[in-house]
């Protein structure tokens, strides 16, 4: 069996539909925030939606490291009552 080609990432002339793609920096890199503190319910207010879902990654921009530590903030906060779990 000969090998396959691997597939082409970019579309040929055309840009993306949405415009360049943009990326992301993590708020606590660029900060330089080593640990994510589940006192701090502005800052975590941000990654949680209206719904009280934590938002994910590819929508927060933050980064892997700081996204789990992030959700395990807000689960500690909701634990605490500082954060609600859903809204009515």
């Amino acid at each position: 069996m000969p090998p396959r080609e691997p597939r082409q990432q970019q579309r040929k002339g055309r840009p993306a539909p949405g415009g360049p793609i943009r990326k992301r920096n993590c708020f606590f890199c660029r900060e330089k925030v080593e640990e994510v503190d589940y006192k701090n319910i502005n800052q975590l207010r941000r990654y949680v939606s209206e719904k009280g879902k934590i938002r994910s990654r590819r929508i927060t921009g933050a980064c892997r490291r700081h996204q789990r530590q992030v959700a395990l903030a807000v689960k500690r906060a909701r634990e605490v009552a500082l954060l609600p779990y859903s809204t009515n």
